[in-house]
């Protein structure tokens, strides 16, 4: 039986499909769990009510905003980084920090492991 181009390009990819499931498996990595992270909310249960009220921004929330623009224009750092910064925030502090909070935190932490401040550097500056 002759197939057509169509069904023998499926056939092609179901089968490497198939191949890269059984080394995936074999190696351990396949179909596995991936634990939630912080800010993965779908399903928490919660009696709080969402804000959906517009609010003024602070001074240091307009500032923070810029340096989002600022970091990410110059290159120094990328929204994507910056995600990751904030989705490894421990889950206190997520909990506790709004959000422009828990971008600064992501600064800082993205900021220390680039070299760009020194560990502690802000605490200092600020003398806590």
């Amino acid at each position: 039986m002759t197939l057509c181009a169509t069904c023998e390009s499926n056939r092609a990819a179901r089968s490497q499909i198939n191949q890269f499931e059984r080394s995936a498996a074999a190696v351990g990595r396949y179909d596995r769990r991936v634990g939630s992270s912080v800010h993965d909310r779908g399903g928490w249960p919660t009696d709080t009510a969402i804000d959906r009220g517009e609010h003024v921004l602070d001074d240091w929330e307009v500032l923070t905003d810029a340096l989002i623009g600022a970091l990410c224009g110059r290159g120094v750092t990328n929204l994507d980084e910056l995600r990751r910064g904030i989705e490894s925030m421990p889950l206190e502090e997520y909990e506790r920090a709004s959000y422009y909070e828990r971008w600064l935190y992501s600064f800082e932490t993205i900021l220390t492991e680039k070299g760009v401040l020194a560990a502690d550097e802000l605490d200092a500056r600020l003398g806590k």
